[in-house]
């Protein structure tokens, strides 16, 4: 099983890296050298919005993180926080730091996990933030088990200032979305602004076929972590890997997404090497523009 993934990755990933490998390695000169990258020139992107999770680049100060994603040539990433810091500082440093993406040519499609609580002062500083930075979807999950106070709470916020919230899926060790069936059913009594980012490693290690979850929640589905892993289903450690050397089937879950018509952003999360990402990155997000350019204009997931 190994063999036939790694030969698959190598006879896709060998031409959609053509053109990625060498500005990569531009990238981790300019970023070790601390020199300023020129301006993105993002490749564009047949039928999916594919991105960065900012998670990939957590080790990174932020105009290394800018710095990098404009050599790769990846015109749409989430933000994390320790790049646009939402609840954990001021609107006003907030909005400076999305600006310097933005200067860089690089759309902000979301946040990292932002955590909540059932507190009206907690929720606005976060949404005060989101606002400032000039956010129109934050990722999220809750500090403790929400109940029906705090959904509601929620939803006056994302209704005053009109910002989707995608909560996240941590796999079977989470106590508040252990997969994207909890997220998706405990959303269903609210504004259709509260939905769900489905990350697939997670998914899988909760036992939810990813595809299955796709396509059942398509219609709040707002953000995705594409990734791949070793862990199976219910296992609480991850084994994170490179796309296609890992357990999922990264060609059918691209392709249930362009089955609904998915028009928010596929962000890869890369875990494997933080101290080092972006070779990794490089593979990876090269295997992903080949999948997808392989896959037919149609329908296609079943």
């Amino acid at each position: 099983m190994e063999e036939t993934l790694v030969t698959r990755r190598e006879a896709i990933a060998r031409t959609a890296m053509a053109g990625l490998l060498l500005p990569m390695m531009g990238a981790a000169r300019a970023v070790a050298a601390g020199a300023e990258a020129p301006a993105a020139r993002p490749p564009a992107e047949p039928r999916l919005t594919l991105g960065l999770a900012g998670y990939s680049l957590r080790k990174l100060p932020i105009d290394a993180a800018v710095a990098a994603l404009q050599e790769m040539q990846i015109g749409s990433t989430s933000v994390f926080r320790v790049h646009v810091p939402i609840l954990l500082s001021t609107p006003e440093v907030c909005r400076d730091a999305a600006q310097k993406f933005r200067s860089a040519g690089i759309a902000i499609a979301g946040t990292g996990v932002v955590t909540l609580r059932n507190d009206e002062g907690v929720m606005r500083r976060a949404f005060e933030c989101g606002r400032a930075a000039g956010l129109s979807m934050m990722t999220a999950s809750y500090a403790e088990p929400p109940d029906r106070d705090t959904f509601l709470l929620t939803e006056r916020f994302v209704r005053e200032y009109d910002i989707t919230l995608a909560f996240h899926n941590h796999g079977p060790e989470d106590k508040i979305f252990p997969s994207p069936f909890d997220a998706w059913a405990a959303v269903q009594p609210y504004d259709r602004r509260l939905g769900l980012c489905i990350d697939v490693g997670h998914s899988a290690r909760a036992g939810v076929d990813p595809v299955e979850a796709i396509l059942k929640c398509r219609s709040r589905l707002y953000d995705v972590h594409m990734k791949d892993t070793l862990a199976g289903a219910g296992d609480k450690k991850d084994r994170p890997v490179g796309l296609g050397f890992g357990r999922l089937d990264i060609r059918s879950i691209m392709a249930a997404l362009l089955q609904v018509g998915y028009r928010f952003q596929v962000g890869l999360e890369d875990e494997v090497d933080s101290a080092d990402p972006i070779p990794g990155i490089a593979q990876s997000f090269g295997y992903m523009r080949g999948i997808l350019a392989a896959l037919p204009a149609g329908p296609t997931a079943t």
